[in-house]
């Protein structure tokens, strides 16, 4: 499925693009959902790498694109917004913040608040290393190379992560 898709973006980059947007805006809005912690956020960082994405294939010859591993390439584009998104969003006011003196809820059913306040709970790494593993589905090479991160070092942050992650759902059913 996805060689065709890059075969079509290849021959026709405004054509296929927008099945690029259907085939994996779901799965990039929720991942950044998790990293994140906002909604909004989210839609927003998704809506910023679809950009971004179309800019760049806009720009590449018909042989770069058709060789290219278009899943990985695309999350390596929402990752590094996600990250600048993470490091810029200390110097605004939170979501919780500004939604509480407006009273305005978050959309995200109070299980996905909980699994954000766990997800949260864990480094940047171990938590990116999870979400793109068992909320996005890829596989630990795809990771690595999104990521930049040796695929041993990945594997041992999924690790360490869910193991982070059993451990605050045992605390949690303690109480």
């Amino acid at each position: 499925m996805m060689d065709d898709l890059i075969r079509a973006l290849a021959t026709d980059l405004d054509g296929a693009f927008p099945k690029v947007v259907e085939e994996m805006g779901t799965q990039l809005f929720w991942g950044l959902r998790r990293i994140c912690g906002d909604h909004q956020e989210a839609e927003d960082l998704t809506q910023e790498t679809f950009i971004r994405a179309y800019r760049a294939l806009d720009g590449y010859d018909p042989e770069r694109i058709g060789s290219m591993n278009l899943r990985p390439w695309l999350w390596t584009i929402a990752m590094n917004l996600g990250r600048n998104h993470l490091r810029d969003r200390s110097r605004r006011p939170t979501y919780v913040e500004m939604t509480m003196e407006r009273g305005v809820d978050d959309p995200e059913p109070v299980d996905g608040a909980m699994w954000d306040r766990r997800l949260a709970a864990l480094s940047s790494h171990q938590r990116t290393a999870v979400v793109l593993r068992h909320v996005v589905g890829l596989g630990m090479s795809e990771i690595s190379q999104i990521t930049g991160r040796p695929e041993g070092t990945v594997k041992a942050d999924v690790h360490r992560g869910l193991t982070r992650l059993r451990q605050t759902m045992e605390e949690e059913n303690e109480h």
